[in-house]
């Protein structure tokens, strides 16, 4: 035992004994409900699968008991827009706020259903083979950067640079929209990566130097089979019988006849939220980035690719997004000017006073600190992601607190994390910034079965497990 463990824990171990009696064990939620795998059964989320976020089941669960009528919503990490469209079947106005093009071009292709001519569209899949038979094409849409170089065999990019092509030929952009989507939705399938966690894992048949016991993702498809089977699904999916209740589950008790608009702001939440009028939205329901080190630019580069984003797009998102990688900068400095030219430089000193009179905060800080000291973390640059995520996610709850009107409520998905041993209480640390900005908290649901450590965490520290939560906050 170190001793900044034996000695520091205790401000953490404070404020679990204060907010121990808000922690619930939820036996109605899981990690599917939680997490995109509930999704899987909805249109456009099983076409393409964004594993990043929840699904809607639990968005309407809290809706439904929390929610007395429809009013305004918001997700200020909109991901694929769950919550949006989960929100918009029950009556509500949704809005949402998303930084990443990926999954604002899958709530793009999802919009772009709603009142599509289906049967144009048929009609366009029936010819679309022959059309690429005959049509000749030598431009370029997939302009590589170099995390991507060689991601496609040869024949499957340029059969995939073709088929942009024909889709650009198309005059109706919702149709449009519709067949690039198709492709984008098979990327993964295609070429030598998979996404893994924090970066894309190469196949060993890749024409990339690889380090490392060589990786067999199994067979890779052709772009003709993987597009194929694609475009079915669609066609599938949307045959009359089919497309209301696909994208309408509600029972007929809980429909409304209002249909509200989905409201997208593409940007960075830390930036977007601030414009927003105060005591404006009745609900939140969101999931921000869990301060795990996951890269989403890297993960999801070859969709990015596929948008039209190069290098310095792609570097601009990763610096952009909230601090859960060891590559992000510190956003202080940036954050003070931006909040000076709002005027708001008042609101800015009292968000940085409430992070720094936080002891858990502190004391986790200084554990990360002195295990950097010892060397003992796996990247030298996990302290200085930890402390700025939470100074992060501390304006961002600011913000929520200013923009919810009083009695609405605040839903969000987060899960505890653990670095060189030491857990860290996201739920209480950000709960605690919750009850200085306003916010009761109302309970923390924890999942009967949370998340295991690494396996190198458990060669080191053992098996144990750490906390998946909801927390449900409400303004006073």
């Amino acid at each position: 035992m170190t001793q900044a463990t034996a000695i520091m824990p205790s401000q953490r171990q404070l404020l679990y004994d204060r907010m121990a009696g808000k922690l619930e064990v939820a036996a109605h939620l899981n990690r599917k409900v939680v997490s995109f795998q509930a999704n899987k059964e909805e249109p456009v989320y099983r076409w393409f699968k964004y594993k990043e976020g929840f699904s809607s089941v639990l968005v309407r669960h809290f809706l439904e008991e929390y929610g007395i009528r429809p009013g305004r919503l918001l997700d200020p990490f909109a991901g694929a827009g769950t919550t949006l469209f989960a929100g918009q079947e029950l009556g509500w106005e949704s809005w949402g706020i998303e930084l990443l093009p990926v999954g604002a071009f899958v709530m793009q292709a999802r919009e772009a259903v709603s009142g599509m001519d289906v049967e144009r569209f048929r009609n366009l899949v029936n010819q679309l083979w022959s059309d690429l038979a005959v049509l000749k094409s030598d431009e370029n849409h997939i302009r590589h950067i170099p995390i991507t170089k060689d991601a496609f065999p040869e024949d499957t990019e340029e059969l995939l640079n073709r088929y942009m092509s024909w889709c650009a030929r198309i005059e109706d952009e919702k149709i449009r929209t519709l067949f690039r989507f198709a492709a984008f939705s098979v990327l993964e399938e295609i070429s030598f990566t998979r996404k893994d966690g924090q970066y894309l894992r190469w196949d060993y048949r890749s024409a990339r130097s690889l380090n490392g016991k060589p990786f067999d993702k199994g067979r890779i498809l052709t772009f003709e089979e993987a597009l194929k089977a694609k475009l079915q699904q669609i066609t599938k999916d949307l045959a009359p019988e089919q497309i209301l209740s696909l994208f309408d589950d509600t029972e007929p008790a809980q429909k409304t006849a209002t249909f509200q608009p989905i409201n997208i702001i593409q940007g960075s939440c830390l930036e977007e939220l601030p414009k927003l009028e105060a005591n404006y939205f009745d609900f939140i329901v969101t999931s921000p980035p869990y301060c795990n080190r996951y890269d989403y630019t890297r993960t999801y580069a070859l969709e990015l690719v596929f948008l039209g984003h190069d290098s310095d797009d792609v570097r601009n998102l990763r610096q952009a997004m909230l601090s859960c990688t060891v590559e992000n900068k510190e956003k202080t400095e940036q954050l003070l000017q931006f909040y000076t030219s709002i005027g708001q430089a008042d609101a800015f000193e009292k968000v940085i006073g409430v992070y720094e009179q936080s002891g858990a905060m502190r004391e986790v800080n200084a554990v990360l600190d002195l295990l950097n000291q010892q060397e003992k973390l796996n990247n030298s640059n996990i302290p200085r992601m930890v402390k700025n995520y939470f100074l992060e996610m501390c304006f961002v709850i600011y913000e929520m607190a200013r923009i919810t009107k009083s009695g609405g409520y605040c839903v969000m998905v987060n899960d505890n994390v653990r670095y060189g041993g030491e857990e860290i209480p996201v739920d209480l640390i950000l709960s605690e910034f919750a009850e200085h900005f306003g916010f009761d908290i109302v309970k923390i649901l924890v999942l009967p079965k949370g998340k295991g450590n690494s396996s190198q965490q458990m060669g080191n520290y053992g098996r144990t497990e750490i906390r998946k939560c909801v927390y449900l906050w409400q303004k006073k």
